[in-house]
């Protein structure tokens, strides 16, 4: 089991953001992480990855709880946050052979230029993370998430900001990488997870309300598309 998480809880004072929430991913799955703004989605993330403390209940990655475990869940778990914090004075390459120092990879310069190659930045290796582009940078974020090789992948909006033709380029990416690896997708795009993902877990207001195979969970309404299986859910 790649993912595990078990009765998980997070309290904010008296504010519950996620509630009691329980859900298996095995590797080689991408599963699309759904839910409105304030659902608990990125909580849920950030617990996953030992960012914060869970209130209550636990979270495994790669059978090892978080909580316990945290320099192996580093080693273990490529992340990806919407907000995709990056050192805007430092050049793309130079910015992933700092990373790669710190992840102690061997090889440094034969990985960086396989990440390089993956994620489409070879046009772009030499400027300053400052001066790209969104898209540019959002790339520049996926490299950053995949230099270490991880098993898991935790990706929160992977697309935004770039144009159509990169939509599709990451797109692959993703699904390459999620033949042999975990991946979890975090989006508001149904058609993103219609394109990359067999699986999704919808949250609202803390609690899961749907995890199913996407086929299956439109069997249960009708045919109708998931994004009106979305609002459905997650409106009241």
């Amino acid at each position: 089991m790649s993912i595990s998480v078990t009765q998980l809880t997070k309290l904010y004072g008296e504010q519950t953001a996620v509630n009691d929430i329980s859900f298996n991913i095995q590797k080689g799955e991408i599963v699309g992480f759904l839910g409105p703004n304030g659902a608990g989605k990125s909580t849920t993330m950030k617990i996953i990855t030992g960012y914060i403390p869970s209130s209550k209940g636990k979270a495994f990655v790669c059978e090892k709880e978080v909580s316990d475990n945290l320099h192996f869940i580093q080693q273990k778990i490529g992340y990806l946050p919407e907000s995709n914090p990056l050192y805007f004075e430092m050049y793309v390459r130079e910015y992933l052979e700092f990373l790669a120092n710190v992840h102690q990879i061997k090889n440094v310069q034969q990985r960086i230029n396989e990440v390089i190659e993956l994620t489409g930045l070879n046009k772009e290796e030499k400027k300053k993370i400052g001066a790209l582009s969104k898209g540019y940078k959002q790339r520049v974020g996926l490299a950053q998430a995949i230099i270490h090789n991880p098993e898991v992948l935790i990706l929160d909006e992977p697309t935004s900001g770039l144009d159509p033709n990169q939509i599709v380029e990451i797109r692959e990416l993703i699904k390459n990488f999620g033949k042999e690896k975990t991946v979890i997708l975090s989006t508001h795009i149904m058609q993103e997870v219609e394109a990359m993902c067999d699986r999704v877990i919808i949250i609202n207001k803390g609690a899961i309300v749907a995890d199913s195979e996407i086929n299956e969970l439109q069997k249960q309404h009708n045919q109708i598309p998931l994004e009106q299986i979305f609002r459905n859910l997650t409106l009241n």
